[in-house]
C-alpha cells in the first residue's frame, strides 16, 4: 500500500501540478487524479504523457471520483451516463485504475427494498461500463447514526451489507472503500474486516474522532486527525487491512476546515507523517 495525497479530502484547494510537486516533495508515494486538469490537456496523447511525468516523480495514481451519482433521480442518473464514456476515455489515457464513490445511508421516500433493487441494477450497470475501461469501482458505507437516522428509511451504513450489495450486483470490479471513521462508528472491530482480501479493498481511508462524544454521538464532517485521539482503534484499523495483503492508496479525510488556514507544507509534512505510520502498520 501506499501513502496518497488527496487535496479534495483535506480541503485543501491546490491545483493538480501544485499538488503533484507537494506530493513529490512531502514524500507520499501516490497523489489524486484530477478529470478536469485531463480535460485541459486537450487530447489523450496529452493526458498519457502527463501521466508518465507523473510516474516519473515516484507517484502513482490514488483514486477519482464516479462522475455518476448512483442515487440520483432517474433523468439525472441517465445524463451522467451519457457523459461517462468521454470520462473514463480520459482516466483510460492516464491509467488510473481505481474511482469511488458513497452510498447514501438513508432515504426519505425509498423504502429499504426499493433502494436496493435501484442501487443492485445501477451498480451492475455502472460496473460493466467501467470494467470495459479497466477501472475498479470503490463504495463506501456511512456509518454515523447522526446521519442514517435523520430520514424515514435507514439504508446501507455497514460493512456487511455494503459486501452484501456488492455480491448481488454480480460486478467483480466492485469493491469496499474501507474508512475508520465509518468502521468505527458503525461499531464494527479487527475481526469484522478479517478475511477481506486486496480484491475486496480499493481505497482506505484513516481519520480519528472526537474524545468528547460518544460512538453514536459523532457526526460524519467532524472528524480528527489519525492518531489524535485514540478513540479509534488504528492499529486495529491498519493490522487488518495490511493482513488483507492491501496494496493501493490510504489517504487521511479529516474534514477539518482549519488545515486550509495553516501554512501547505506544514500539513502536509504532519499528515505524511501520519500516513506513514499507518502505512508500516505501527
Amino acid at each position: 500500500m501506499f501513502s496518497n495525497l488527496s487535496p479534495g479530502a483535506l480541503g485543501l484547494p491546490l491545483v493538480h501540478p501544485t499538488a503533484i510537486d507537494l506530493a513529490a516533495k512531502h514524500g507520499f508515494g501516490g497523489v489524486d487524479p484530477d478529470p478536469d486538469h485531463f480535460r485541459s490537456l486537450g487530447s489523450t496523447g496529452a493526458v498519457a504523457e502527463h501521466a508518465a511525468e507523473v510516474r516519473e516523480r515516484g507517484l502513482q495514481w490514488g483514486m477519482a471520483g464516479l462522475p455518476v451519482p448512483l442515487d440520483a433521480p432517474a433523468g439525472e442518473f441517465r445524463e451522467a451516463l451519457v457523459d461517462l464514456p468521454a470520462a473514463l476515455e480520459l482516466l483510460r489515457a492516464a491509467g488510473v485504475t481505481r474511482v469511488g464513490t458513497w452510498i447514501r445511508p438513508m432515504h426519505d421516500q425509498r423504502d429499504h427494498r426499493q433502494n436496493w433493487r435501484l442501487h443492485v441494477g445501477r451498480l451492475s450497470l455502472v460496473a460493466e461500463l467501467l470494467a470495459d475501461a479497466g477501472l475498479r469501482l470503490g463504495l463506501e458505507y456511512i456509518g454515523p447514526k447522526t446521519l442514517w437516522s435523520t430520514e424515514r428509511y435507514p439504508f446501507i451504513h455497514g460493512l456487511r451489507e455494503a459486501r452484501e450489495l456488492i455480491a448481488d450486483s454480480g460486478a467483480d470490479n466492485v469493491g469496499l472503500i474501507l474508512d475508520s471513521y465509518h468502521w468505527y462508528t458503525a461499531g464494527e472491530s479487527a475481526e469484522d474486516l478479517a478475511g477481506l482480501t486486496d480484491a475486496d479493498i480499493v481505497s482506505v481511508d484513516i481519520n480519528d474522532a472526537r474524545d468528547d462524544r460518544e460512538r453514536d454521538e459523532q457526526w460524519d464532517l467532524d472528524r480528527r486527525l489519525p492518531y489524535a485521539t485514540g478513540v479509534i482503534d488504528l492499529a486495529g484499523f491498519m493490522g487488518a487491512v495490511h493482513a488483507a495483503g492491501y496494496t493501493g492508496p490510504v489517504k487521511v479525510e479529516p474534514f477539518m476546515k482549519e488545515l486550509a488556514d495553516q501554512p501547505v507544507d506544514d500539513v502536509l509534512s504532519d499528515i505524511s507523517q501520519r500516513l506513514d505510520r499507518a502505512v508500516a502498520g505501527e
